[in-house]
């Protein structure tokens, strides 16, 4: 099969791209050929690898339209897929995405990232707009299947739910990696990810500094670099804060800044020196992490805000779910897994056990089978139009 990927790609440093590098590494394993179709932002300029072979520029409209040109006239592609998410295409709320998809006439696969419960007018026509024209659709909660069927009127047969990816990190002994990061003897939380208001990291500290007069040996890190974009247009302005935050509340030794856009194998080490995996995003709408399925994958003990994705991936015990968003009950379940090894082990073979299946190798196997299935469903469909329109 040859696919086409249409979403952000590295260099650019977001979810996505990540996302999109690591889908199409895992349909490559499974034989198939993939190239992929970027959108920059209008003044960034990226180095981008061989297989991309066409970059769009976010706002310019124009650009879509002769995307969709560009991929009819190809004959060697078989499949788009386009990854959504409302804030990576031009227009409003993403709207630019619509003038490609109308003029297509490939298939295309819908993978959505963020399905909200509560859209405005217009983000809830392009989500089942796009849904409407799709040849398959994939969601990766339930609970996320369950809105694009009731709020958005996705056809449900068009529908499967598929795991976020996670890459296959190298174990490596957690003594052995806090020797090695100076941090023997300590207990370690750690939340990562590009750093930005809505993430909750303000949580995190506040959470941090209620657990620090029971357990001081408590160090947070918090790995990661400040979001590009934020970075270009606000520059440390938001890290600065949680800097100043630590300082106020006198912890500076318990909380580490690691600021630094982290390879696969630095993240890896992180997670597996990590003791507890924090997940503290404010907004409870968060539909999917990536972080948190990395966490997951590594089968780290886990405490999260009761956001839409934490509540589905750690139920049945898999992880510990504040209340709300208050500090205080974050630094409750923190102290509960601190003092109590045997709940500390339970919790990372349950988050292992499921974690475990989530690896790129065997997620790519389940994109393979649907996209096969809907190939060979859109073109009997084909097949099925023509020798109607001949008789």
């Amino acid at each position: 099969m040859s696919i086409l990927n249409l979403g952000t790609y590295p260099p650019k440093q977001c979810g996505i791209a990540t996302f999109s590098m690591d889908l199409r590494n895992s349909l490559l394993m499974q034989g198939h050929k993939v190239q992929v179709l970027t959108v920059s932002d209008d003044d960034s300029s990226y180095r981008y690898p061989d297989e991309v072979m066409l970059n769009l520029k976010q706002h310019h409209k124009q650009d879509y339209i002769k995307a969709a040109a560009s991929i009819n006239a190809n004959p060697h592609v078989n499949l788009l897929i386009i990854q959504h998410e409302y804030g990576i295409y031009g227009g409003e709320d993403g709207e630019y995405i619509l003038e490609l998809v109308k003029l297509l006439h490939k298939p295309f696969i819908l993978i959505t990232h963020t399905v909200l419960p509560q859209p405005s007018k217009r983000q809830k026509q392009i989500l089942n707009d796009l849904c409407q024209r799709a040849a398959g659709i994939v969601c990766m909660t339930g609970q996320s299947s369950q809105l694009l069927i009731d709020l958005y009127e996705a056809p449900p047969e068009l529908i499967t739910v598929i795991a976020h990816g996670v890459p296959e990190f190298k174990r490596y002994p957690q003594n052995k990696l806090k020797q090695k990061h100076k941090l023997v003897d300590c207990k370690v939380v750690s939340t990562f990810g590009l750093i930005g208001p809505g993430k909750g990291l303000e949580l995190g500290i506040r959470a941090i500094a209620n657990t620090v007069p029971q357990h001081p040996s408590i160090r947070y890190l918090i790995l990661g670099q400040t979001h590009p974009m934020l970075q270009k247009y606000e520059g440390e302005k938001y890290r600065q804060m949680l800097i100043n935050l630590v300082s106020e509340l006198d912890i500076k030794e318990n909380v580490i800044f690691i600021n630094k856009y982290l390879s696969d194998k630095e993240l890896g080490e992180y997670l597996y020196m990590t003791d507890i995996y924090l997940s503290p995003y404010p907004n409870m709408d968060q539909a999917v992490s990536g972080t948190l399925a990395f966490a997951m994958g590594c089968g780290r003990a886990i405490v999260s805000t009761p956001y839409a994705y934490a509540r589905e991936v750690l139920m049945e015990g898999r992880g510990l779910l504040s209340k709300g968003t208050e500090p205080q009950e974050l630094a409750v379940l923190i102290e509960e897994i601190l003092d109590d090894k045997q709940l500390y082990k339970t919790l990372q073979q349950k988050a292992s056990q499921v974690g475990e299946t989530w690896t790129w190798p065997n997620v790519g196997k389940q994109y393979s089978h649907f996209f096969r299935q809907i190939l060979n469903d859109h073109t009997g469909q084909e097949e099925s139009r023509l020798s109607y329109a001949k008789l």
